[in-house]
């Protein structure tokens, strides 16, 4: 029988931390009030991931809850490893938010949202914009800079949308400008096979595109830099690699789980060493599968500007910024050079952190989305975070499984009942306009499935990490 975790041990209102024992190599902190509802599995996966030996910092944000091996909502600093759970399926699902002129009255968000479903696919295994062996290259080696040469390639509508001066400021604007370091060589053929035709598409799960309004702006200074004003019209998109950074991740684990030091560890705790030839190889996949992932979120974008110049004119749709969660950076932390793993987490630079960049004077923008009857929040980076590794949560957490959400059938009967209700949810949804690919399972993101987003932030403001600039909710959503 294997041993009990630890239990958290509560030290001020909004941190618990775990003391290092038995096989555990380092203590590990949760960031989380009283109100934060902590699942015992999730908090045991933190354990687990505290007892890896290469594991040198260990913590988890207010949203934590069960992932695959290691809890979402983890980050993991590890000294020259490597590790594809902590990395998670989607590698470098993200954020973007793209600013509107117009304001909340204005426009027909009704009729945008229908527009921009019939243009982007929703739900999984969907393909949009093909690309031959060369352009799939491109895309793995540079990522968003291959938009330009992809437009002259190819005749596909997302093209009425690019422009050059544009194109140069959305770059700007992306995390690590839109690229990491890539290697087409070390793309499984699996991820070729079934993904590459997936850039522009949003994908399944709790993926989205909602066109929201600034309820309400906190920070003016920094909203007004940011191009932010009350009531105006955003796009918000959440969305990853697909199938393409899927199938990398999935072939990763199984080769870190056959190598010696990972015999008596299951797949889902298996790391690399980072200086290996494997460890080195899946640095690069993993860059691949990021590139993939900043490329397709761009191409949505791109399909988002088109549906509003198609309806309203020439439309200016500047790009606020676009982050990443779910990667693996090489980060310096406390005089210490580590694998900061950020599995359903996000960086929060600061100011200093982010000179040479459009965003030195505000610090890096965070962008938090709630669920999808609740709001968002755009936040900016204080540079106060290296307790948690600069990491902040990338939105509000899991309070239930989807199953639990959705209930379970076999054969068109019930067998379990599922703990939100019809009823619940339509209430939950009242005034938003919702648009799904796949209405039978829609519950699982039900807003009564996550937890609430403004204690979730209220505890990274209160720490110190970031400061809010502005609220945002859904006035329409698009849902896989």
């Amino acid at each position: 029988m294997s041993e009990p975790s630890p239990k958290p041990v509560r030290i001020d209102p909004f941190r618990l931390r775990i003391e290092q024992r038995g096989r555990m190599v380092t203590d590990a902190t949760i960031f989380a009030s009283d109100k934060i509802n902590l699942e015992p599995d999730a908090v045991r996966q933190l354990c687990d991931a505290a007892s890896l030996p290469p594991a040198r910092k260990v913590v988890a944000t207010a949203d934590i809850h069960v992932g695959f091996g290691i809890p979402i909502g983890a980050v993991l600093g590890m000294d020259n490893a490597i590790m594809p759970p902590a990395v998670g399926y989607d590698i470098n699902c993200g954020m973007r938010l793209l600013r509107t002129p117009f304001s909340k009255g204005e426009i027909d968000t009704d009729k945008i949202a229908a527009d921009i479903a019939r243009e982007i696919p929703l739900g999984e295994g969907k393909s949009n914009l093909p690309l031959d062996r060369a352009g799939l290259e491109t895309v793995i080696h540079e990522g968003v800079g291959a938009i330009p040469a992809l437009a002259q390639r190819s005749g596909h509508r997302a093209w009425d949308a690019f422009g050059t001066d544009e194109f140069a400021q959305d770059a700007a604007r992306i995390e690590d400008n839109g690229c990491l370091p890539a290697d087409f060589g070390a793309v499984p053929k699996s991820a070729i096979q079934k993904g590459s035709g997936q850039l522009g598409t949003l994908g399944g799960g709790n993926h989205f595109i909602e066109i929201q309004h600034v309820q309400k702006v906190f920070d003016r200074d920094t909203a007004k830099k940011l191009g932010l004003f009350e009531n105006q019209i955003v796009v918000m998109i959440h969305s990853g690699s697909r199938r393409f950074g899927y199938e990398i991740a999935d072939q990763y684990m199984d080769t870190a789980a056959r190598r010696p030091e990972n015999a008596d560890r299951r797949k889902m705790l298996a790391y690399l060493p980072a200086d290996s030839r494997d460890g080195k190889a899946y640095i690069n996949a993993m860059g691949a599968a990021a590139n993939f992932a900043f490329a397709n979120r761009h191409i949505m974008a791109l399909l988002v500007r088109r549906c509003f110049n198609y309806m309203f004119g020439p439309t200016p749709l500047p790009l606020v910024y676009d982050v990443t969660h779910n990667m693996a950076k090489f980060e310096e932390h406390a005089g210490k050079r580590l694998w900061v793993h950020r599995k359903g987490t996000t960086r929060a630079f600061g100011p200093r952190q982010m000179e040479g960049t459009a965003f030195s004077g505000t610090g890096q923008p965070i962008i938090t989305p709630g669920s999808m009857g609740t709001a968002s929040f755009l936040l900016a980076g204080t540079g106060n975070s290296e307790e948690s590794l600069a990491s902040v949560n990338h939105g509000a957490g899991r309070v239930m499984s989807r199953s639990a959400a959705l209930g379970k059938a076999r054969r068109g009967a019930i067998v379990t009942p599922g703990r939100i209700s019809d009823e619940q949810f339509k209430r939950s949804m009242e005034g938003i306009r919702l648009i799904t690919g796949n209405r039978s399972r829609i519950k699982e993101e039900a807003p009564d499935a996550y937890k609430d987003i403004e204690e979730v932030v209220r505890i990274v403001v209160k720490c110190g990490w970031a400061r809010p600039v502005a609220r945002m909710v859904p006035l329409a959503v698009l849902k896989g």
